[in-house]
């Protein structure tokens, strides 16, 4: 019997705001939220960015004024909103009008008389250059002066404005950094610290709770980053440091690997002793990552598994590298594809245009993580049933001419994942109460190669008019996260039943494949009784794809009670109503401003004393549960 991967909590941090709760869905599809939806939103918003707190019963502005909710936030509403989703660059990252960089020169003494300068006597390079003539500076021991006859190099500083201002940055005002201990943390562990909190949170199970009814090697932990920490905190400031002058750090090689996140989560926010580690895939990582969770729980081996990914990917060097590649969309090509001028305001907004005419893929940060358990835990501890993962499927790009460039791969995981979705609910719904999450990044290939494979899936399954959306058009393209955000938003779709569409377009380009497709240019209100399951697909550069079979909570409920019988789910029930109370409180808190971050640093660490072994088990000081040594012998028919 195959265990049924669970989902029964998430959370995470992207443009779109706080992903528990479904915030940051509700965001996308606030012009479709009831009038309470939209105050408990922008309430949640408003907490995020420093704007509000409740204290004593009372709510409170950011200067610590009482105000009356409804109206304060009705004053605010248009800057809550504009600081959300992708938007024009903002500084408090860098400043895009200001970038610093070095050019090189080479100083020549005019009429070969020479060229006399001071220097610090500290800043002396070694060895000396050739033709420099070094002596003592009389009035300060701590300077030399130097007489150079050669001509020598040098490099000045100099600035420049970025060619990309449209970025899906994190809400403007919230910093992740302000709320633990993040000793000069790179910001992409900032955010998973934020995000895998969030999550843990949302289960509404102390987490305590769960180590004592799981054994330590059943738990995994699963996320990691495509890109690793590139800011100056770092592998971007251990490879900078030298040529900028300045020292190496002792946190900047460990904290800067890819699995880093996925390590944070372990050390310091649940304290896992079992599996971990991350399957880096560029674009497509969460879903890779998301396929070791499913094998787990599929096979028994694993009880409960975090997965997530976190990325931090605005920054100048990276902008760079993306623009050389012509993947960005920068300002010269937004203007040319709305034939502006150059006194013409862009709409940042709506850089990101998939399946449209568009010109490239726009950036986004993003942090998240769901909390997976096997369909008996999540019935025995009565855990929130928000859907579960069907299957995740892999598959390469077979030869390819570029490596960037697309190729068959996705063909395969596409068709997987819809023929897994079709075992479980049958053609007809497959047909009728489905859609597809695409990976939808804006860029000219994209929009061409995923049709054409969304396309010819469709037609093989007889599909009529599959509805397509893509978020990346609200929040950017946040590389290892992006299926997460998908993730995040198809469980707010479950929750809410409306498909975000596609607003940032205004017709669907000519070399787009149609066939059987339905590209949602408006939210669809398709009501959660009518969305049994959703396809997620992501594509990633080096040939890595993965598609995700997500089924809806009614369906999986329904799965349940067919294995453990209606008796059984009816008890659940009762048990969750408890789970739901302290899933809600954790919900109502933070909108009101308080701050349930997790960060256990140096926290219950154990030490050899704290273990106990003999050859049937190993056990751990104020751990119930043992970890069993009676491993089976897959190979028994092979030993003597």
């Amino acid at each position: 019997m195959t265990n049924l991967p669970v989902i029964v909590g998430f959370g995470g941090i992207n443009p779109a705001g706080r992903s528990s709760g479904h915030h940051s869905y509700r965001r996308m599809i606030f012009d479709s939220l009831t009038p309470q939806q939209k105050i408990e939103t922008q309430a949640a918003l408003a907490a995020l960015t420093g704007r509000l707190c409740k204290k004593n019963g009372q709510w409170l502005n950011a200067q610590g004024e009482a105000i009356e909710l409804n109206p304060y936030l009705e004053s605010i509403s248009s800057e809550l909103l504009a600081g959300t989703l992708i938007r024009k660059l903002e500084n408090n990252l860098f400043d895009p009008q200001k970038i610093h960089f070095h050019s090189r020169a080479n100083l020549l003494p005019a009429d070969g008389k020479g060229l006399e300068f001071e220097l610090a006597r500290k800043h002396l390079p070694t060895p000396i250059p050739s033709g420099w003539n070094v002596s003592d500076n009389p009035d300060d021991e701590n300077k030399v002066k130097i007489f150079a006859q050669d001509n020598f190099d040098v490099l000045f500083d100099r600035f420049d404005k970025t060619s990309v201002n449209s970025a899906g940055q994190l809400p403007s005002g919230f910093d992740p950094s302000a709320l633990y201990q993040s000793r000069n943390h790179p910001r992409t562990l900032q955010m998973t610290v934020y995000g895998a909190s969030d999550a843990i949170n949302s289960l509404g199970i102390d987490w305590e709770i769960i180590q004592q009814y799981v054994s330590p090697d059943q738990i995994g932990v699963y996320a990691g980053s495509a890109m690793g920490q590139l800011d100056y905190n770092g592998f971007g400031g251990l490879l900078q440091a030298r040529i900028l002058g300045k020292k190496v750090t002792a946190k900047q090689m460990p904290l800067g690997y890819a699995e880093m996140p996925g390590n944070f989560v372990n050390a310091y926010v649940l304290g896992n002793l079992g599996s971990n580690g991350s399957n880096v895939a560029a674009c497509a990582t969460f879903l890779y990552n998301l396929r070791h969770a499913v094998r787990d729980i599929q096979s028994g081996s694993h009880r409960v598994v975090v997965v997530g990914a976190s990325e931090a990917p605005i920054f100048p060097e990276s902008i760079d590298g993306f623009v050389t590649m012509n993947a960005l969309a920068d300002d010269a090509s937004l203007r040319k594809l709305d034939n502006l001028t150059i006194e013409q305001k862009i709409d940042y907004r709506r850089a990101c245009r998939p399946f449209s005419n568009n010109c490239g893929f726009t950036l986004g940060e993003s942090a998240q993580y769901v909390i997976l358990f096997d369909d008996k835990l999540a019935l025995e501890l009565g855990a929130n049933i928000l859907g579960a993962v069907n299957e995740v499927f892999v598959s390469a790009d077979g030869h390819k001419k570029s490596i960037t460039s697309p190729g068959l791969g996705n063909y395969i995981s596409m068709a997987k994942a819809t023929a897994a979705t079709e075992n479980i609910i049958g053609n007809e719904a497959l047909r009728s109460r489905t859609y597809v999450q695409s990976h939808g990044t804006g860029t000219p290939q994209n929009r061409k190669t995923e049709s054409h494979i969304l396309s010819k899936v469709a037609q093989t399954f007889n599909i009529d008019k599959w509805p397509i959306t893509a978020i990346k058009s609200y929040v950017g393209h946040s590389v290892s996260t992006s299926a997460g955000d998908q993730m995040a938003a198809t469980l707010g779709v479950f929750s809410n039943g409306i498909i975000p569409g596609i607003l940032t377009i205004d017709n669907i380009a000519d070399d787009v494949s149609q066939n059987n497709l339905d590209f949602l240019q408006a939210h669809r209100d398709i009501g959660i009784k009518n969305i049994d399951a959703t396809i997620i697909n992501s594509k990633g550069f080096g040939g890595n794809n993965a598609s995700a079979s997500i089924l809806s909570p009614r369906v999986t409920e329904k799965m349940i009670e067919q294995r453990h019988g209606s008796k059984v789910l009816s008890e659940y029930k009762k048990r969750n109503e408890e789970i739901i109370e302290a899933t809600n409180h954790y919900d109502r808190s933070t909108t009101e401003g308080e701050n349930n971050v997790i960060y256990k640093f140096d926290h219950n660490v154990k030490g050899g004393e704290s273990i106990k072994m003999n050859k049937d088990s190993i056990s751990i000081d104020n751990l119930e549960k043992e970890i069993s040594l009676q491993v089976n012998n897959n190979y028994h028919d092979m030993c003597d």
